[in-house]
């Protein structure tokens, strides 16, 4: 038990640059404490509690911000930064060394029975309000860029952005990043496709308007010569 809070606290000095000192983060992060209360109410609904471990639930969202259903499976390393309005499903499956910012939702889409929450892989990063909603997986060293709503499976490897979200990098490797085997938590370090699309618009219209140029030279030449 201590072996994996001493690797709680690590990982919190590893992914945050405000952390100062270990009595700081014991006392005032609340992403560390809700991850503690959590294990808390999954190790008693693991063995067929229901009440006991819905009120931890209650009492940590009241405390953290942040609501975890006591079904949720939670690898090791996962780092919730400031917390706030984190919400995590019943069914959901959360691998190991992953990152979580505020206002993220993985979560469902309807009433269905089963496992109706993502799977989140190894080394991922979920950027601050994105939603992923939905019985997938979000394959390992993916990114979910702020703010997208993701709602159907990623490869691994990819950056994910937009609404609906689509994979905007998927080659192998992360984005901006020669080095796979850390964890990449650039997540301000992404494509644009909207200005792709506009980028992509203004060099077709300067291809037109060049074309266009060239036709009216050729037809007030023609029309010199009489043609």
């Amino acid at each position: 038990m201590f072996t994996r809070i001493k690797k709680d606290i690590q990982v919190v000095f590893e992914r945050d640059p405000a952390a100062k000192s270990v009595l700081e983060v014991l006392l005032c992060y609340p992403g560390l404490h809700a991850i503690w209360l959590h294990r808390i109410s999954h190790y008693l609904f693991k063995r067929g509690w229901v009440l006991i471990p819905r009120m931890i639930c209650y009492f940590n969202r009241l405390l953290t911000g942040v609501d975890i259903h006591p079904g949720a499976t939670i690898g090791e390393g996962l780092f919730i930064d400031h917390a706030t309005g984190v919400v995590i499903g019943e069914t959901c499956v959360i691998g190991n060394n992953v990152t979580l910012y505020q206002g993220v939702t993985l979560g469902g889409t309807g009433k269905e029975k089963g496992k109706r929450h993502p799977t989140i892989g190894n080394n991922v990063v979920v950027a601050s309000g994105a939603k992923v909603l939905g019985s997938f997986t979000v394959g390992d060293n993916s990114k979910i860029g702020a703010g997208s709503v993701v709602l159907r499976e990623v490869p691994p490897n990819s950056t994910v952005v937009g609404i609906p979200g689509k994979v905007v990098w998927h080659d192998g490797k992360k984005v901006g990043r020669d080095d796979i085997d850390s964890i990449d938590l650039e997540h301000g370090d992404l494509p644009d496709p909207v200005a792709e699309m506009l980028l992509c618009m203004q060099r077709n219209m300067k291809k037109m308007e060049a074309r266009i140029k060239q036709l009216e030279m050729e037809l007030s030449k023609n029309e010199s010569q009489g043609v």
